[in-house]
């Protein structure tokens, strides 16, 4: 039986079933997206390292194949702050990494994603092009942003990873609240990634958002069958967000190494790491988590400026056929993941929660 709050959200957002695919920035595709909000999901697109220009593709990408909800995420994290002396000294240290497969790091690192907050050509895309729904990682937009998109009809999520941050999302006027737990995959979505991290798990942060706020809270980590998305909704989440669980989907951008990594030992040792962008994150044990293992916070630039480094280590070792420097994100549920079709998997994870729920 199906909660208010999970009824109200559903139907808010056309959805008939409460699963919703993270977005996963890189990962994600219009395909994957149109095959879960065709199966009654809602489906995302991150696009947070995308243009206004190419966000708009894939919107358009993914309304060629579905007249269903989507979901178009973003990243609203504060602008890096340069820091000429701490970057040389990344760079230094990452050239030995370079070396091993006869590349040269950067000469220099540039701040490769802009935020939201300073993205005003992708607000006028979105509020031209009304998404159903609108989802902010790693913080909030500005009030007038929130103001415009609201004003176009899109209702807005949020990630929170303690109930700081979930209040503050509530007091934003933001329409509900995604409770990401330690065990998630990828990015932290703390506001402050220098701040103490409460590494609260998915269940009791869920637990303690739906009790202390109005809003709709959508459970997200460390869920990859029906089994956890039934339990997500009987601890009060109005849905249960999935990512990790379509990395190795038929439709996902995931390349032969990060497909390999999954179904191999790394999966059972995920970590949550810095080195590889300069925000928390958690991936599959790899070469890059070791080698950011023994390396300070304090040690690596702001994030997206790191990830410049990340990035142009990971093509000098694909280049060299050694994939252990990607950004193979992935969540404590990783050995779990089935590879399939996003719209088999969709079928299946349905049965499951009704099975659970019967």
């Amino acid at each position: 039986m199906a909660s208010v709050a999970s009824s109200s959200l559903l139907s808010a957002i056309g959805m008939s079933v409460p699963i919703i695919q993270a977005p996963m920035a890189g990962v994600s595709s219009p395909a994957m997206a149109a095959a879960v909000s065709n199966n009654g999901g809602l489906g995302s697109l991150g696009v947070g390292a995308m243009t206004a220009g190419k966000a708009r593709e894939a919107i358009h990408a993914f309304r060629q194949s579905s007249s269903g909800p989507l979901n178009i995420n973003l990243f609203v994290h504060r602008p890096a702050q340069a820091d000429a002396a701490k970057e040389a000294a990344w760079i230094a240290r990452l050239a030995p990494e370079f070396k091993r497969f006869g590349a040269t790091p950067p000469p220099a690192l540039k701040e490769i994603y802009t935020s939201f907050l300073a993205d005003d050509d992708m607000l006028a895309m979105l509020v031209a092009e009304k998404p159903r729904v609108a989802s902010f990682h790693f913080g909030l937009p500005r009030p007038d942003q929130v103001k415009a998109l609201h004003d176009a009809g899109v209702l807005l999520m949020a990630s929170a990873t303690n109930l700081h941050e979930a209040k503050a999302i509530e007091a934003a006027g933001i329409d509900a609240v995604v409770a990401q737990g330690y065990e998630a995959g990828g990015h932290r979505g703390m506001f402050d990634p220098d701040l103490d991290d409460t590494r609260l798990g998915t269940f009791a942060l869920t637990r303690l958002l739906v009790k202390n706020v109005r809003m709709p809270v959508i459970a997200a980590g460390g869920i990859m069958d029906g089994a956890g998305i039934a339990a997500a909704l009987e601890l009060g989440a109005a849905a249960a967000q999935l990512g990790t669980a379509f990395v190795v989907t038929d439709e996902s951008l995931a390349d032969a190494g990060y497909r390999q990594a999954m179904a191999s030992d790394a999966a059972n040792a995920t970590a949550m790491t810095r080195a590889v962008s300069g925000r928390p994150a958690r991936s599959l044990a790899s070469l890059f988590t070791r080698l950011g293992a023994n390396v300070a916070d304090a040690e690596i630039p702001d994030y997206p400026t790191a990830y410049d480094a990340g990035k142009a280590l990971n093509a000098a070792g694909r280049a060299a056929g050694e994939a252990g420097y990607g950004a193979h994100w992935a969540g404590q549920g990783a050995p779990l993941a089935r590879p399939m079709s996003s719209a088999a998997l969709m079928q299946i994870l349905i049965g499951e929660w009704r099975q659970a729920t019967s």
